[in-house]
């Protein structure tokens, strides 16, 4: 028993604090331990915890250029729903016709390519950001501020005093069905035949007019269905986009060269050119074009080669080596013409302003 109370009077007084003398020893004894043992003593906290904890931050970018910083998101539907960096990790909601998920994940990308599984950015619902990257495609942003509309099949890149505008293009020609945008009237010409009138254009000069002599043209190519059959020459074919909010576009197989039109008194005059010299040999008053495929391949990118004098032109489409498309797109270039009144211009960013979305 004696034993047995001097073993617990002993482990009483190591649980006592020590003070005096002791404690001082002992705060010496700690003070000459390696610094590393020392600090992992403490706990993590500060700079140094967030720096080895804190999960990524990294950009939830908008359509308008703007951003926020988030530490993840996903997609709902049509609602991005994402953790906030900025308001201490409050979940937020924005539309995802808002959110350019493409530029988010080339950021991305971009960014955590070498990070650590752990630290990527939460990114879920894959097949929704496919197809949201398909719709941006479908109205690329060819400037700041300035995107493709879903509405017009042919447009060029104006500048008129100092600022960049997309004006869509008429096509003109026979009995064209103006419900679409892109029509294919086929008209077979002889390779060897010398140079003839092949459609009359009404006007001595077009409604529309640029104003730079290196204007750049963009055509939607693709269209909607997939069952449109060859209608022969000498037809209309129409991609079956009649009455359709959206619409289709020409072949991407197909070439496009600027013709300048002779201008008489009763209107302007499209003739035939050499189709198996293109690519080999100029020929007059015909300029032909760089072709280049926008991401998505929904549009052509068509510049021309050469700078352009003042005039009156039409866009003519080359289905083949012996047939062109007689529905052509006039303009005419002439740096004094006022204003297209079609004309789209850039939008002008602003930052999108996000509220918490409270719960129901």
């Amino acid at each position: 028993m004696k034993h047995r109370q001097v073993k617990e009077r002993s482990a009483s007084l190591h649980m006592k604090p020590l003070c005096g003398f002791g404690a001082a020893v002992l705060l010496g004894l700690a003070a000459l331990l390696p610094c590393g043992i020392a600090a992992q003593r403490q706990p993590l906290d500060g700079a140094s915890s967030s720096a080895q904890t804190a999960p990524r931050r990294f950009r939830l970018i908008m359509k308008n250029g703007s951003y926020q910083l988030v530490l993840g998101y996903t997609v709902q539907g049509k609602v991005v729903h994402y953790t906030s960096a900025e308001r201490n990790g409050e979940s937020e909601d924005v539309p995802l016709v808002l959110v350019d998920i493409p530029a988010t994940e080339k950021w991305q990308r971009e960014h955590f390519t070498s990070a650590p599984s752990s630290q990527r950015p939460n990114v879920l619902s894959p097949e929704l950001a496919k197809e949201e990257a398909d719709r941006s495609a479908r109205t690329p942003e060819i400037l700041s501020g300035l995107r493709l509309p879903e509405e017009d099949s042919v447009l060029v890149l104006d500048t008129f005093n100092g600022t960049p505008e997309l004006v869509p293009l008429e096509q003109q020609g026979g009995d064209l069905n103006k419900e679409t945008a892109h029509n294919v009237l086929k008209l077979a010409i002889n390779p060897s035949s010398s140079a003839h009138r092949i459609l009359d254009v009404r006007g001595q000069s077009a409604d529309i007019q640029v104003h730079v002599a290196d204007p750049v043209f963009y055509v939607r190519v693709g269209a909607d269905d997939e069952g449109d059959a060859d209608a022969g020459a000498i037809t209309v074919d129409t991609h079956g986009a009649s009455g359709r909010a959206a619409p289709s576009g020409g072949d991407a197989a197909n070439g496009y060269v600027l013709e300048r039109l002779v201008v008489l008194n009763d209107g302007r005059v499209v003739e035939s050119f050499r189709l198996g010299l293109l690519g080999m040999k100029k020929q007059p008053d015909v300029i032909e074009m760089k072709a280049d495929d926008l991401p998505g391949g929904h549009w052509m990118k068509l510049t021309p080669v050469q700078p352009m004098e003042f005039g009156e032109y039409a866009l003519v489409e080359v289905l083949s080596d012996h047939e062109v498309n007689l529905g052509v797109w006039d303009f005419g270039v002439h740096p004094d013409a006022k204003e297209n009144a079609e004309a789209i211009r850039p939008v002008e960013q602003k930052p999108v302003t996000l509220e918490h979305r409270r719960p129901e």
